[in-house]
């Protein structure tokens, strides 16, 4: 299984008037996450992109356990629990409080399109390839 972790100070702006992450940033939380453990392997976003492909979320869940608060170090563990296949790839997010407490755990599936037609397509042969040593 492939696993990241990437860590993320909570500022002011994050937080709602009880001072408390406000539910809405999780999703950029997962993106902070998703995207830095495609980094990892080697991949970029802008990389994917250039070959005409897009990723596009098409589910989000999400659980809130416990708030993050302002200046929180928070730590996004994002994995990929089962080898992609065809067009769907699902990035599983849980954020962990300084304390190592669970504040929260979210599931994003993305469908691989084709840029040009908008419909699906096969995972990108260099996503494949980077990510089967996880799955044996």
């Amino acid at each position: 299984m492939f696993t990241h972790k990437t860590q993320i100070r909570i500022h002011y702006a994050l937080t709602d008037q009880m001072g408390v992450v406000y539910h809405g940033h999780y999703a950029q939380f997962y993106e902070i996450g998703r995207t830095e453990a495609l980094r990892s392997l080697g991949l970029t976003y802008k990389e994917i992109e250039s070959t005409g492909v897009l990723m596009l979320v098409t589910e989000i869940h999400s659980r809130f356990l416990r708030p993050a608060k302002y200046d929180d170090l928070i730590t996004v563990i994002t994995s990929i629990k089962e080898m992609p296949v065809h067009h769907k790839i699902t990035f599983h997010s849980e954020i962990y409080n300084e304390e190592n407490k669970l504040l929260n755990a979210g599931d994003v599936s993305l469908y691989f399109v084709d840029a040009k037609t908008m419909k699906r397509c096969e995972m990108p042969l260099s996503i494949k390839e980077m990510l089967v040593e996880y799955y044996n």
